[in-house]
């Protein structure tokens, strides 16, 4: 087992308590990264969240997508494949959850695979692609439907 942390700041513009407080804040990893992240634009809008910062709905999409991917090219390394580039256009849907509640409901990964070399034929790639999804531990923590449609 392992312990995976992250520390969230966010200090006071000085306007918390009339509500119009900037969400505003930093993702700091073990690694070094610092991350600019903030509430969604369509949940608070701008200037009270900023639009450049990622908010949490997108890390977690980004989370889901680079975990398939790095499953899948170990997989496919593993089955004999040379893989030039893997690019996802991954996508999150928020939806009600029940009532009063959201959440995101589906996430779709496509992911466009570039290998040098043979190519995986389609029972191949599907294989490859499913083997990914159920590796995840990302996807394997969600409820959220999450789809893979290779491109």
């Amino acid at each position: 087992m392992s312990t995976h942390k992250a520390r969230i700041a966010w200090t006071s513009d000085g306007e918390f308590s009339s509500g119009r407080y900037s969400r505003r804040h930093e993702w700091m990893f073990d690694g070094g990264a610092i991350v600019t992240a903030s509430s969604s634009p369509d949940v608070v809008p701008a200037p009270l969240s900023d639009p450049a910062g990622v908010d949490p709905e997108e890390a977690l999409v980004a989370s889901v997508s680079s975990c398939h991917m790095l499953w899948f090219l170990a997989l496919a390394q593993g089955a004999g494949f040379d893989i030039v580039s893997y690019l996802d256009d991954a996508e999150g849907v928020m939806g009600r959850a029940g009532p009063g509640r959201m959440a995101l409901t589906r996430i779709t990964l496509r992911p466009a695979v570039v290998f040098a070399g043979r190519e995986p034929d389609a029972d191949e790639l599907a294989r490859l692609h499913h083997d990914a999804h159920e590796r995840c531990f990302i996807a394997n923590s969600l409820k959220t439907e999450v789809v893979v449609e290779p491109v």
